[in-house]
C-alpha cells in the first residue's frame, strides 16, 4: 500500500474531520495516476487531471467497468473480491478489496454515527440470495455487526421464517434494540407468515432487491404492506452496493442520509458528462471516499433526487440497466 493511499484512510478512520471536496480532488489525481483502468477512461475522455479543480468536473467511471476489469488503485493482492447477486444469465460485479478491516471499520463507523453502539443492539439477518451466492459485501458486513454486537443469537436465516419469529421475541427479551436486515423479497415472504407476531420494536431494515422472485412495486406500497405486517411506524433502508465500500441509511420515507466518505451528484438524465449542482433529479453519481483502492468516483445506474440538506432519494433505475442488488424502487 502506498503512503498516499495510507494517509487517506487514516484521515477517513480518524476522529480528526477533513474538507470532503479538497480529499476527494486529492484522491481524484492520485487514482487518476495509480488506477489503470480509470487512467484509461480518462485519457480516453481526453481529460487532464490536472485542470479538475472541482467535484462536478471530475469524470465518473461507469459502473460497468466493475463487470469485465479490475477496478484497482495500484496493485495488490485482493484480500477477499466482493461480488454483485445477480441471476446465472448476467455478470457479476466485482470489487477487489485490499484491506478487508478497513471495509469493516468503515461500515462500523457508518452505523454506529446514525444508529449507535454496536453492542447496543442484536441483529438479525433474512439475507437468502445473498448467502446462498456467497461472496457478499453486505453479508459480511452484517457478519461483522453480529460479530462485533456480541449477541448470543443466530443471526443468519434463509427461509426458517418460525425460527426467525422466535428468534426475534427471544431478542426483544434481552432489552437490546433489535434490527432485522432483509432483502426486499424475504421481507414479503416473512410479512406473508406472519400469524399473530409483533415485530413492533423492531428495527426493519430492508436492503432492496426483488431477484425476480416478486413484481416490483413503488417504495410507498411496499412500505405500506411491511409497516401493516410488522406493525412499525417506520421501514429503515439501506443504500449500498458492491462497488461501494460506503453506506447511507434511511431511517423512513425512503430518505437516505449520506456518511462523511459519501457524497450524491447528479448528471442529466441525456448527458452522462452534464453534472450540474442546481439539479434535484437525474442519473446519480457516487463519490465514496473509501474506495481508496479501486475507484472513488462511480456512474451509477440509479436516479435520484437530492434535498437542499443534502439528503437524498433513489427514484428508480435506467431502463437498460441489470436488475440489482441495491434499491430498485421507484417513488
Amino acid at each position: 500500500m502506498s503512503n498516499n493511499k495510507h494517509l487517506f484512510k487514516e484521515l477517513l478512520t480518524g476522529p480528526q474531520s477533513f474538507g470532503f471536496e479538497t480529499l476527494a480532488l486529492e484522491i481524484f489525481r492520485f487514482q487518476a495516476q495509480e488506477n489503470a483502468v480509470y487512467r484509461k477512461y480518462l485519457q480516453y475522455l481526453g481529460i487532464d487531471p490536472e485542470a479538475v479543480f472541482t467535484l462536478e468536473k471530475i469524470p465518473f467511471l461507469p459502473i460497468e467497468f466493475f463487470k469485465t476489469q479490475e477496478v484497482k488503485t495500484g496493485k495488490f493482492e485482493a484480500e477477499t473480491i466482493f461480488k454483485s447477486s445477480g441471476t446465472t444469465q448476467q455478470e457479476r460485479s466485482r470489487h477487489f478489496v485490499a484491506d478487508l478491516h478497513f471495509y469493516l471499520q468503515n461500515a462500523e463507523r457508518i452505523f454506529e454515527q446514525f444508529y449507535g453502539k454496536l453492542t447496543d443492539f442484536v441483529f438479525l439477518a433474512l439475507l437468502p440470495s445473498y448467502l446462498e451466492q456467497g461472496e457478499s459485501s453486505l453479508v459480511a458486513m452484517v457478519d461483522h455487526f453480529i460479530k462485533r454486537s456480541k449477541q448470543q443469537e443466530q443471526g443468519f436465516f434463509l427461509n426458517q421464517f418460525e425460527e426467525l419469529k422466535n428468534a426475534i421475541d427471544n431478542a426483544q427479551k434481552t432489552g437490546k434494540k433489535v434490527m432485522l436486515f432483509g432483502v426486499t423479497y424475504a421481507l414479503l415472504d416473512l410479512a406473508e407468515n406472519m400469524g399473530n407476531s409483533d415485530f413492533a420494536n423492531v428495527i426493519i431494515m430492508e436492503t432492496g432487491g426483488m431477484k425476480g422472485r416478486r413484481r416490483e412495486m413503488i417504495r410507498e406500497e411496499l412500505h405500506a404492506i411491511l409497516k401493516a405486517a410488522f406493525k412499525v411506524e417506520n421501514i429503515h433502508s439501506e443504500y449500498g452496493m458492491t462497488e461501494l465500500l460506503s453506506q447511507a441509511y434511511s431511517s423512513g420515507n425512503g430518505i437516505f442520509q449520506a456518511p462523511k466518505t459519501m457524497k450524491i451528484l447528479l448528471r442529466d438524465l441525456n448527458d452522462p458528462f452534464e453534472i450540474n449542482p442546481n439539479l434535484r433529479s437525474g442519473g446519480m453519481n457516487v463519490i465514496d471516499l473509501a474506495n481508496i483502492d479501486s475507484c472513488a468516483f462511480i456512474e451509477t445506474k440509479d436516479i435520484g433526487k437530492l434535498h437542499p440538506d443534502g439528503t437524498f432519494e433513489v427514484l428508480g433505475r435506467f431502463d437498460n440497466s441489470d436488475i440489482r442488488g441495491c434499491n430498485l424502487l421507484v417513488s
